[in-house]
């Protein structure tokens, strides 16, 4: 007999109690990480903040918060307040489970939450499950985390190994640079121009063209999965096409470390303008443009642009009038090619070894969810 067969089965609510998360809602989101009591979401941000209130704090430990609207579950075992209402508090009744064994199951249920309702009382909570004994209950837990510990161990070391490649990253792209002392304003080699602001007028527009925006850029590269269409007049194809080459400096983010994003567009989409937060650089033929892209990702580069985009708000914001300000270092263009040539390859070298760590900590994500299968399934030795 399949050792699953001796299983009994339940129904999600007959092994949960659930309790509504209304006393536990924080009153103030003055949140602040030098206070003791985490603020809790069951989505994947989980812990949002920490607050100083010393009532409502729930402790009868240990339970799992459940997002009544995407169904998203986390194991809590300690002391929490909660965000909001959209959260269902759930007991194990530890009778009949134990409660890291129903959360680990609950992992792998697959459930359709596409329509933003609450689902717990009508519809999750009548999910069937089997379940074993306690003792076998104990020993399934025991092993899936034996085994997510050393899986953890293995993703530690990705994700070190990662960081290692940043370093080097951003060493390939400031060695090139090492020596070259004359500097002048990037303005002498690029034609710096702003792009379309997105409004109501434009939707009216007969023409209509692919645009990119700020989740199109990112360093050394240009995300093409999800462009958007705008309207544009004449004037406004003529002062905002993109053409082969021209820079793509990020305007907006707010972030320190994401503003001034910089790439280089590749032609890839005929026709194709730019917004307003993302800032173009025409080169002129008296600098590569790769050259240009490389110092300005260079620690350098970075210093620089860091220090202009900073406000007297604290926020990190660029303008066209600000990137004229920049300044590249110069030398000939056979000189510019040999800089960009070895950059370029020695970054090659490190994009097959982060794209093999990538495959990797993907494989890690899918080896997670195999072995909570297998251990559902009866099949975890």
């Amino acid at each position: 007999m399949n050792v699953i067969e001796i299983w009994k089965e339940y129904e999600i609510g007959q092994l949960l109690s659930f309790e509504q998360p209304t006393p536990y809602i924080v009153e103030s989101t003055n949140y602040n990480d030098l206070y003791k009591t985490p603020v809790l979401t069951a989505g994947k941000s989980f812990v949002i903040g920490y607050t100083n209130e010393i009532s409502g704090i729930y402790d009868k430990l240990p339970v799992i918060i459940y997002d009544d609207f995407t169904t998203s579950t986390q194991y809590v075992n300690f002391p929490f307040k909660v965000k909001s209402s959209a959260m269902k508090i759930l007991t194990a009744k530890e009778s009949l489970v134990l409660p890291k064994f129903i959360y680990y199951r609950m992992q792998i249920i697959n459930f359709d939450h596409g329509t933003h309702k609450r689902y717990w009382i009508q519809h999750y909570s009548k999910t069937k499950v089997r379940i074993p004994s306690l003792q076998e209950q104990n020993r399934i837990v025991s092993r899936i985390e034996e085994l997510f510990s050393e899986l953890d161990k293995s993703l530690e070391t990705l994700q070190i190994l990662n960081q290692q490649l940043a370093v080097y990253r951003q060493a390939v792209y400031s060695s090139a640079f090492d020596g070259i002392n004359d500097m002048c304003l990037i303005t002498n080699h690029f034609e710096i121009t702003g792009g379309l602001t997105k409004n109501q007028k434009r939707s009216v527009l007969a023409i209509k063209l692919p645009y990119l925006r700020v989740a199109n850029v990112y360093y050394d590269s240009v995300v093409l999965a999800d462009i958007a269409e705008i309207g544009v007049s004449e004037a406004d194809i003529r002062r905002t096409s993109l053409k082969r080459n021209d820079l793509l400096i990020v305007e907006g983010n707010g972030s320190k470390s994401q503003i001034g994003r910089i790439a280089i567009w590749d032609g890839s989409i005929d026709n194709c303008v730019h917004q307003n937060h993302i800032i173009k650089g025409r080169p002129n033929g008296s600098m590569n443009p790769f050259y240009a892209m490389y110092y300005l990702i260079s620690r350098n580069g970075r210093k620089q642009i860091e220090a202009i985009a900073k406000s007297t708000s604290g926020l990190y914001t660029l303008s066209t009038n600000k990137i004229k300000n920049l300044k590249v270092p110069y030398c000939s263009l056979a000189m510019q090619q040999e800089a960009v040539n070895e950059i370029s390859t020695r970054l090659s070298i490190c994009n097959d070894i982060e794209q093999t760590v990538n495959t990797a900590l993907t494989q890690a994500a899918a080896l997670r969810q195999s072995i909570l299968k297998h251990a559902f399934e009866g099949r975890l030795l």
